[in-house]
């Protein structure tokens, strides 16, 4: 079981989420419609993971998403889901840029992608275990943004293909399992990607946060 807080301005949403969760065996400690109230909540009470959208009250810009960053900043390791209906990537790079210290614990996932609930709280649970869990339409939109890259220009589209299923935090195996292809096939494509790359293929979450610091042009 997970302790939550949530930051959702949408009430009837707001509502959805602590039902969801609620069912799926988590208890929220917190449900909150702006990112003050957020910040309150953490501070009272730190949970196991946070649930925020990007735009909140007042000025419905980046409020929360720069509540989750300051939190992140008083916390150490507060794993942090973002769940936004915003693909733009300047949320998304804030976010991951951030998390050069901190590594751990980060999701950044589209409402309207959200098709399954399951798969949902799979990514709550990931995030909460320390992994990054990113939307693959948000990977696709980082990746078409640095297309003309030099160093991406170097993979093939089977390459590319792994490197954006790898952005999502999947590891070698449900890598094989998506592609319907071999793990021996995955390594060798995964290989490939670091020494094209030229990351160190270092397995985990810090892997996954190289990639997408490539992505980002850093």
């Amino acid at each position: 079981m997970l302790r939550i807080v949530i930051a959702e301005d949408a009430v009837l949403l707001r509502a959805g989420l602590v039902e969801l969760l609620t069912r799926g065996g988590h208890r929220v400690i917190a449900a909150v419609g702006d990112a003050a109230e957020l910040a309150a909540a953490v501070d009272a009470d730190r949970p196991d993971a946070v649930i925020t959208d990007v735009r909140m009250p007042p000025d419905y810009h980046d409020e929360g998403l720069r509540a989750a960053l300051d939190l992140r900043e008083r916390h150490r390791g507060l794993p942090v889901l973002v769940l936004t209906q915003y693909v733009a990537t300047p949320y998304a790079t804030r976010l991951l840029g951030a998390a050069g210290a901190q590594p751990a614990g980060l999701g950044y996932l589209l409402k309207d992608r959200v098709g399954d609930v399951a798969d949902f709280l799979d990514a709550l649970r990931r995030v909460a275990a320390g992994e990054t869990v990113i939307d693959p339409e948000v990977v696709r939109v980082l990746l078409r943004q640095q297309s003309g890259d030099r160093p991406l220009s170097r993979l093939t589209p089977r390459e590319r293909e792994v490197l954006a299923l790898m952005a999502e935090g999947l590891n070698n195996q449900a890598l094989a399992q998506r592609l319907t292809i071999t793990e021996a096939s995955v390594v060798k494509h995964c290989g490939n990607i670091f020494m094209k790359l030229d990351l160190d293929p270092t397995e985990g979450n810090r892997r996954v946060l190289a990639v997408l610091a490539h992505l980002r042009g850093e």
